[in-house]
């Protein structure tokens, strides 16, 4: 009885411990990212982090930055889903749903500060923003000349996404904790998604010219790794 007693305990030690060394090798992480370099956000997680940080009054600053990275999301989702369907290609499918988890990130925190969302039901293709659509229509006429100039229309969408979201984060004026959480992530994955149409278009026998970042800003991003985790 004393035996069974015994092995009993160390099956239930060897159990706990086993669960244990799970959990650590697979946390759960925010930012989550695929082989190709797609990379989805793990919103029910963000969610909760930004639920738990101090709601704060809102700057004029803060509360147009937050409605512009929502449509620009939008337009690089909207885009990716019309180039798949001109050119069926992996890359724009997993991307287009890559940047659902991008928009649902920034209706976090419209829904937090309850804002007026300028998605709404709007269609695809169709943006309050009119710099936004302007950019959008001006992306579509690329990527409709061929495979390779969608490729390089997403990896411009990118560097706008970059661009803005650098720029925000590095304004004074964007000082609330659950913003500067959400565009860091947000920011993570423009910089894999960047990554990834270069490779594509680097396969392909293609160099591809940044055109909106400065060849160092670009040259930083793409010689380095992938970004996961938190």
């Amino acid at each position: 009885m004393k035996k069974f007693a015994n092995l009993l305990a160390v099956t239930l030690l060897l159990t706990f411990f086993t669960a244990c060394n799970k959990d650590e090798e697979q946390p759960s992480v925010i930012i989550n990212t695929d082989t190709d370099g797609t990379t989805n956000i793990n919103n029910t997680l963000l969610g909760q982090k930004v639920n738990a940080l101090p709601k704060e009054p809102l700057s004029q600053d803060e509360t147009e930055s937050i409605l512009l990275m929502r449509e620009e999301e939008k337009m690089a989702r909207d885009a990716y889903i019309t180039f798949y369907q001109k050119w069926p290609q992996p890359i724009f499918n997993n991307i287009y749903k890559a940047e659902q988890t991008h928009m649902d990130a920034v209706l976090l925190l419209v829904n937090k500060y309850s804002l007026t969302d300028p998605v709404g039901t709007n269609p695809v293709g169709t943006f309050i923003n009119t710099d936004i659509q302007a950019l959008y229509n001006a992306f579509i006429a690329q990527g409709n000349i061929s495979y390779t100039e969608a490729l390089k229309a997403g990896a411009a969408i990118e560097e706008v996404d970059i661009r803005d979201l650098q720029n925000l984060l590095n304004e004074d004026n964007i000082n609330n904790q659950d913003i500067e959480l959400v565009f860091s992530n947000l920011l993570k994955g423009s910089r894999n998604h960047l990554r990834s149409f270069v490779k594509v278009l680097k396969n392909q026998g293609i160099t591809y010219v940044p055109q909106y970042l400065s060849q160092a800003e670009y040259n930083a991003i793409i010689n380095s790794p992938m970004e996961s985790g938190q």
